[in-house]
């Protein structure tokens, strides 16, 4: 959970942010409905200025300066704003301003809005979950958003937030993880992917390598990164099938399996390939350059 101090930093980088990307004009208009947004009671002008900003401030992405970068990225790791529209970012902001001390009612307003958000509206909604208030109250949200079949909305979820890897619970990861996989989305972007791994998600993914290969179809890399430190007796014929069959990103994604992997017959495997094991000590292979090939 980020900390009242944390979110009251991001807001005011935000701001500041917002500021240098907006018109005077539309920054002054954004102050005035926030203010009005934040009643509790206003519903319909939280509504209205939720829906206008993009008229006000455009829908460029937004230009970022490297301080901006370095402290987001030491307030909260694993989150970012890079190529975000500047309608998102001033949307996450107007969330931030609603008065929360009446949790139902808090809640009510913000549902509403995912109740009638178009695509872009829930872009935004979902990249804002980090920052609301009662962040436990999201997770069936978030789920929910999981099932989605607008990409941007799946980025929005999946892509360095921060808010699936800390409040999902396990089967709604491993859902999300699987959705980004069958979904063709970059995993190496989704927040915690290492960290979340678990043993359900491990057998998933060995069953779904095997329908792949019985369908004599390609097999996306990272799952093996997910998979890999589960790897126990019967799997362990995958990893000789990569080393013996698979194209040069998989004997490389099978080494790294190796090198990270508990299992002995598997570390052992290692040592009949030297090349890779060289490559993995020097960095020259990793699942992040993995991922840069595709």
């Amino acid at each position: 959970m980020i900390d009242a101090k944390t979110i009251t930093a991001i807001e005011e980088l935000f701001t500041k942010i917002i500021e240098r990307n907006i018109s005077q004009d539309a920054y002054v208009w954004l102050h005035d409905k926030a203010t009005q947004s934040a009643d509790a009671n206003n519903n319909y002008q939280l509504n209205l200025s939720f829906t206008a900003i993009p008229r006000k401030t455009g829908k460029k992405e937004i230009v970022l300066e490297q301080s901006d970068t370095d402290q987001i990225n030491k307030l909260i790791p694993g989150f970012s704003i890079q190529h975000w529209a500047i309608d998102r970012l001033t949307r996450v902001w107007l969330l931030m301003q609603l008065e929360s001390n009446e949790k139902a009612n808090y809640i009510s307003r913000i549902e509403n809005l995912f109740l009638q958000a178009e695509m872009n509206e829930q872009v935004a909604l979902y990249s804002s979950l980090l920052f609301l208030a009662y962040p436990e109250s999201w997770k069936l949200r978030c789920a929910e958003g999981i099932r989605s079949n607008i990409g941007t909305v799946l980025e929005a979820i999946m892509y360095q937030n921060p808010y699936p890897a800390q409040y999902l619970d396990e089967p709604a990861w491993n859902q999300l993880i699987m959705k980004a996989f069958f979904t063709d989305k970059k995993v190496n972007y989704i927040t915690g992917l290492d960290q979340r791994a678990n043993q359900n998600l491990a057998n998933i993914l060995f069953d779904y390598v095997e329908e792949r290969w019985a369908a004599h179809r390609e097999v996306n890399p990272q799952i093996w990164r997910l998979a890999g430190p589960f790897l126990d007796e019967k799997h362990f014929y995958m990893i000789g099938k990569l080393f013996k069959e698979g194209n040069e990103t998989d004997r490389q994604a099978a080494a790294l399996i190796c090198a990270n992997t508990r299992f002995e017959k598997a570390k052992s495997l290692l040592n009949e390939y030297p090349e890779y094991k060289i490559a993995i000590d020097k960095k020259i292979v990793s699942w992040d350059v993995l991922a840069s090939k595709q």
